[in-house]
């Protein structure tokens, strides 16, 4: 058997490695949360947010080295509103963070995917959009805390910035060459994060500090960015938005493992719901193969990002 035959033997489904890259986006996002913790508590939460998405900018602008005159004007524009809205995602579930407990603000963002999942493209799979709903709940258990008014309108946002992030993120990835889009949207992202951080957060910033900042930018900010980029070339919009209930249990999985711990009977029923879900969802959620944008770095281009499969 050549070389090439076996390798597209090995070759995995679209719908499979993309609920992979998904998945692996959403576990280096809980890790590098995990540990921002005592640089929260340094930098405060939006000063924190602003400084890793600053970092990442920069790193996918040296990284991809994007030409602006390969951008048509609705492309530059689409890129602009992905950056503000990935911006705003981070920033607004931070700011619901710190007046919510963390299961409240979680449960009402997920209400962003999930409208995408009942009424984006390619729905049809309600079935399991409902049995990760039950499943996020479960694993949330928002019923532990009550509502502040401002904390539910802030994660509320953060929903809306959710689902349009998936839809954006899609847009762009089959109008603009391969990694060239989310090298311009980052960089909007970190500016308006950066103008979100209050001059107060950033007042002790220290060498170390901006060189922790990079590692973490690298982990939890450009890795997962670029690896859901990737996966919703494969995947539905549908598809993908139940994917992302698979966090929360994520998060669960990690505070057992790390931290020792240990779930209630609730939140372990919630896992098993939204990984059926995600399965469930995952082995009808493959996109048609989208038109190929011109090919204008061959580091770049959709061809290269392919071979990640």
């Amino acid at each position: 058997m050549s070389l090439l035959e076996h390798r597209t033997r090995l070759r995995l489904p679209p719908s499979t490695s993309g609920a992979l890259m998904a998945v692996a986006s959403m576990s280096t996002i809980q890790l590098g949360l995990a540990l921002s913790v005592p640089l929260v508590d340094q930098l405060g939460a939006l000063g924190t947010t602003g400084l890793r998405l600053a970092w990442a900018g920069v790193l996918l602008l040296v990284l991809v080295r994007p030409r602006l005159r390969d951008f048509t004007g609705r492309d530059l524009w689409a890129c602009t509103m992905l950056g503000s809205v990935s911006a705003g995602m981070m920033v607004f579930f931070m700011l619901a963070a710190t007046r919510l407990p963390l299961g409240t603000a979680s449960a009402l963002e997920f209400l962003g995917p999930l409208a995408v999942s009942l009424y984006g493209p390619g729905r049809g799979r309600k079935r399991w959009t409902a049995m990760a709903a039950l499943g996020v709940v479960a694993l949330t258990e928002p019923w532990h805390g009550g509502i502040n008014p401002a904390g539910a309108g802030f994660a509320l946002a953060a929903a809306a910035c959710w689902a349009a992030y998936i839809l954006l993120t899609q847009h762009v990835g089959d109008s603009v060459t391969g990694l060239n889009g989310l090298a311009i949207s980052m960089p909007v992202a970190g500016l308006i994060g950066l103008l979100a951080a209050a001059p107060s957060d950033l007042v002790h910033v220290t060498w170390k500090l901006l060189g922790a900042m990079l590692g973490l930018a690298a982990l939890s900010a450009v890795l997962p960015f670029i690896l859901e980029f990737l996966a919703l070339r494969r995947l539905t919009t549908s598809a993908f938005g139940t994917l992302m209930s698979l966090e929360p249990a994520i998060a669960l999985f990690a505070g057992l493992l790390v931290l020792g711990q240990i779930p209630g009977l609730a939140p372990a029923a919630g896992v098993a719901l939204v990984v059926i879900a995600g399965i469930g969802s995952t082995r009808t959620g493959a996109r048609p193969t989208p038109a190929s944008p011109g090919t204008h770095n061959p580091l770049t281009s959709p061809t290269v990002s392919a071979s990640t499969n």
